[in-house]
Order: C-alpha cells, then structure tokens, then sequence
C-alpha cells in the first residue's frame, strides 16, 4: 500500500523543528507533501514565493518530499493530492489543545482525513518560526535555529 501525507505550515521560515518533523515522517511514509500555505490572515515575513524556494532547498535531498503551495481549506487540498494523513508537529502542552481541534475540524469535514501528531527532538522543542523571525528582525545569528541550505535566503529586505 502507497502512504501518502500532507504536512501543512506556513514554513516562514523553515526551522530545524520542521524538519526534524519531516525527516521522521519520512521514516513512515511513500511520499509526503510539504504544503507551504498561502494564508492571508497570517502577516509573513517572507512571501509565498520566497518559502516555496526555502523549503525546496531545504528538503532537496530526501527523494520523498514533494513542496507545494496551497490556498484553500486544508481538506480540500488533501482530496485533490490523494492523500488521507495530515501531519502536525507537537512542540510542548500549549500545542495540543489547538492541534487537536484543528484535527477534529479537517475531520468534520472530511471524515477519511487522519491527523498524525509528532513531537520533534528534544534540542528542537523549542524552536519556532516566530522565535527565528524575532531574531532575524534584530540581525541576530540564527543558523543554529534553521537549515543550512536556507541561510543565503533569510535576507528580510530581499523578500
């Protein structure tokens, strides 16, 4: 049987948790969508452009991943890839409650969506987009926090 899954963020920018996250799904899954979302309500630092070619570089050698924008409901993107599995990373207790109704949500509207859950490494736990945009609004040094092979891309002004 071909697994197929979903794992959906806004990625601005990619950390180290998520790919951690991905790495590990990896082990689990054929093929694993990495859905870059377009959210309108979300005020991003990069653009949808800019974090597409992020985590492209980023995840360009594991042979399962697949990068793609989407910019409709998650349940809806998911019916149109094929796929039955959305993952979602847990970083600590505060998480859960709003990933957990985020799952009951996709699975109101489409009841043969699952949600996986998975907790990064412990040395990863606390690493957060927003944490690495804060730093990076100060000119701080983040290449402990994302990926090697997005460091060239983190220039804010060259959004």
């Amino acid at each position: 049987m071909y697994n197929k899954a979903i794992y959906p963020g806004t990625f601005d920018p990619v950390t180290n948790g998520h790919l951690d996250i991905i790495k590990r799904a990896c082990k689990i899954f054929d093929e694993i969508i990495v859905a870059v979302a377009d959210n309108k309500d979300k005020n991003t630092m990069f653009s949808l452009e800019k974090r597409v070619k992020m985590m492209k570089k980023a995840t360009e050698n594991l042979p399962k991943i697949k990068v793609k924008s989407f910019n409709s409901l998650l349940v809806e993107f998911a019916k149109k890839e094929n796929a039955k599995i959305i993952i979602r990373g847990l970083r600590a207790v505060s998480d859960f409650e709003y990933e957990l109704q985020m799952g009951y949500a996709n699975k109101s509207l489409d009841e043969e969506i699952d949600t996986i859950y998975l907790m990064p490494n412990l040395q990863n736990a606390f690493i957060s987009s927003s944490v690495v945009r804060s730093i990076l609004k100060y000119n701080g040094d983040v290449s402990h926090l994302v990926p090697k092979e997005i460091l060239g891309e983190l220039n804010v002004y060259s959004n």
